[in-house]
């Protein structure tokens, strides 16, 4: 399950991944086209003021504060921290549980994921 930054994708499974690996295939033929030195940053999850709001952690929180059902894919099992060991401890910080519709594995999705700079 890790991921190398230099492993082969030339074959992505979803969407997301396809844009992923079509954004870096434009960035090159711009640089050659145009000379232009270029550095793409793949970022696994960003938090603070530079994060998604559609990321786990905002909507969850957003919902629990809201009492409203959080969706958790997998019943909870994705990680590479437990997603409801995730939602455990927004619970003990929020001072409220989670309201939680647990669903199976999305198609596309993994259940663990590590890059090759992880600890």
């Amino acid at each position: 399950m890790r991921f190398v930054v230099d492993q082969n994708v030339d074959h992505p499974l979803t969407l997301y991944t396809a844009t992923k690996k079509a954004n870096e295939l434009m960035a090159h033929s711009y640089s050659s086209l145009y000379g232009s030195p270029i550095t793409g940053l793949r970022f696994f999850t960003v938090y603070g003021p530079w994060g998604r709001p559609d990321m786990a952690l905002f909507k969850f929180t957003a919902n629990i504060l809201a009492g409203k059902l959080i969706d958790v894919f997998n019943y909870g099992n994705q990680r590479s921290v437990e997603l409801l060991r995730h939602i455990e401890v927004l619970e003990q910080c929020l001072g409220r549980r989670a309201q939680m519709y647990l669903l199976p594995l999305q198609q596309g999705d993994v259940p663990d994921m590590l890059t090759n700079v992880d600890a």
